[in-house]
């Protein structure tokens, strides 16, 4: 099954023009290089949901953090155990 994951965007990497942008997200400390298009109002600090390698919505840090959390519970963050290095 593929889910969205919620993360924290900790730095902008890239930045075409305002919406064409990538950025690193931190999934409790492992952090990833994801597109940030379909997220143009998203900013450092902010919470995104995100799906095969691009956030797709904004989302409130407390729910966040509840779901990453209900998430490693079920064992269901297997899609970010991958043999890429981190960034």
């Amino acid at each position: 099954m593929c889910l969205s994951i919620p993360g924290k965007l900790v730095k902008i990497t890239a930045e075409l023009d305002e919406t064409f942008r990538t950025g690193l997200v931190s999934f409790d400390g492992i952090t990833k290089e994801i597109s940030l298009t379909l997220v143009p109002e998203a900013k450092i600090g902010d919470y995104v949901m995100v799906h095969v390698g691009a956030a797709i919505a904004v989302v409130d840090e407390i729910e966040a953090k509840k779901t990453f959390d209900l998430l490693k519970q079920l064992g269901e963050l297997h899609e970010l155990e991958t043999d890429e290095p981190e960034v």
